[in-house]
């Protein structure tokens, strides 16, 4: 009994410094992110709240791990865990926008300063020595682990409706993965339910990740029709409508086909004009008077005709 006590012992800790070799990779995964932050001197909208959760669940793991014995392991890694949370918290803090630095403050505060501190008080107040404070304290730990293995959901979501694994790169999903297992392996050699369960649903969520980069990992969003590769956009031609009025024979208009076309009119014969000439009787031209004389714009001379069209 002593040596499967030991050896059991022996696997634990060896999957437990894999655990911490892992997650450290998971934790500095971000790190391209933040490396563009720094140079562009930007957040360029990214949100701050994976990283303060991520750093509230680090600090009652590790506060968990200070409650119960025989937890070291769980120490190191949440430690390092805040830290490097911390610090990417503070570039979030000194490159984002006044709004969103307030909002981060604001659940800095609320959540890692308020929450935690009301969760250290209760769990002190509880009696210690026994179990009940690390059952408590566990069962929280495995509320707060769960919200954070359920984060993904919404990243799930968007490569449905986009088909695209754009924003769900393949590492980081193969990690979380491996993680899971190591870490589930971890508790049910340390007989530890409240390491190994949330771990089971890391692992469902990370094969649903995996699962959907192979499915979607070939497929490309349609183009656009303005933006299609070899595609030549043909913009309509500039045809200004021209309406080509005639005098026909019944007396109708002709004009082109809704200005699409333009057909040729056939020559008009028109009949030629018929000339009317107007006599004055040299009788009536000596009885005028001056006053009766004809105006200049009522002269018809010998050269102008009156056409009429019959």
């Amino acid at each position: 009994m002593a040596f499967l006590s030991m050896e059991r012992s022996t696997w634990a800790f060896t999957f437990g410094i894999l655990g911490n070799i892992i997650s450290l990779m998971v934790f500095l995964s971000p790190l391209p992110t933040f490396y563009r932050v720094y140079r562009k001197k930007s957040t360029e909208g990214f949100q701050s709240t994976p990283y303060v959760v991520t750093l509230f669940s680090c600090m009652l793991w590790m506060y968990y791990a200070f409650v119960k014995s025989g937890a070291e392991l769980l120490v190191t890694i949440n430690g390092v865990g805040c830290v490097i949370e911390t610090l990417y918290l503070a570039m979030y803090l000194a490159y984002a926008p006044k709004s969103a630095r307030m909002l981060t403050a604001r659940m800095l505060l609320g959540l890692n300063v308020g929450l935690f501190g009301l969760v250290a008080l209760v769990t002190l107040l509880l009696p210690a020595g026994g179990l009940l404070r690390v059952h408590v304290l566990g069962w929280i730990c495995v509320a707060v682990s769960l919200s954070v293995f359920a984060a993904p959901l919404s990243i799930i979501r968007l490569v449905i409706r986009t088909k695209s694994v754009e924003f769900m790169p393949f590492s980081l999903s193969f990690f979380l993965v491996i993680s899971a297992v190591v870490w589930f392996a971890y508790g049910m050699l340390k007989r530890d339910v409240f390491v190994a369960l949330p771990n089971v649903l890391g692992f469902v969520f990370g094969l649903a990740q995996m699962a959907l980069y192979m499915a979607y990992r070939g497929s490309k969003k349609p183009p656009s029709s303005a933006s299609a590769v070899g595609e030549e956009v043909k913009l309509p031609e500039h045809v200004k409508e021209v309406a080509v009025v005639a005098t026909a024979p019944e007396g109708r208009a002709s004009c082109g086909g809704g200005g699409a076309e333009v057909h040729p009119i056939d020559d008009v014969v028109l009949p030629p004009p018929v000339v009317v000439e107007v006599k004055v009787d040299d009788d009536e031209e000596e009885n005028r008077t001056d006053g009766d004389m004809v105006r200049p714009e009522q002269m018809i001379k010998p050269d102008m005709a009156i056409a009429v069209e019959v």
